[in-house]
């Protein structure tokens, strides 16, 4: 049976940098099939590739950097991160598409990765929570999510 991880990562101590890690709190009490794991890393570095072993989807919920409105929702495929270096998504010491690669050399395979993110107001103050703009579109970003967890999971079927 096919796998799909989802994956919320950021830190809840930076005001939207959690929206990621948010978003998958909600997610997670949601009922999914089994082939479907959702988790939140916060901003785990080295050895998070070893949590993609076994899966073949990834969906990474965070915070995207792209100069658009606050609250915009992306969705990135791993093309567009290799296009485009603003784009990387990266939490802390490693890159995404790195540990994606380690995951690849250590276990000989790995999941695709596609991203579900929204463009932050603010993640330099410390804060548990979310800013007014973030917090007003932030059901509408775990809508997206879900929206595209039952897609994978229709394409992993």
């Amino acid at each position: 049976m096919k796998k799909l991880l989802v994956l919320g990562i950021g830190n809840t101590l930076l005001t939207d940098d959690g929206i990621g890690v948010h978003a998958a709190e909600v997610l997670w009490k949601e009922e999914w099939p089994e082939n479907v794991t959702v988790m939140e890393a916060g901003t785990f570095t080295q050895d998070i590739y070893a949590l993609f072993q076994g899966y073949d989807r990834l969906l990474v919920l965070d915070v995207i950097h792209a100069e658009h409105e606050p609250g915009t929702i992306y969705e990135l495929t791993e093309d567009d991160l290799r296009s485009n270096e603003k784009q990387r998504v990266s939490i802390h010491d490693i890159d995404m598409l790195d540990s994606l690669q380690m995951c690849e050399m250590r276990c000989g395979t790995r999941p695709r990765m596609e991203i579900i993110g929204m463009q932050p107001y603010d993640i330099t103050t410390w804060n548990i929570g979310l800013s007014e703009v973030c917090q007003a579109k932030f059901d509408n970003f775990v809508s997206h999510a879900r929206k595209r967890i039952q897609q994978i999971i229709k394409e992993l079927n």
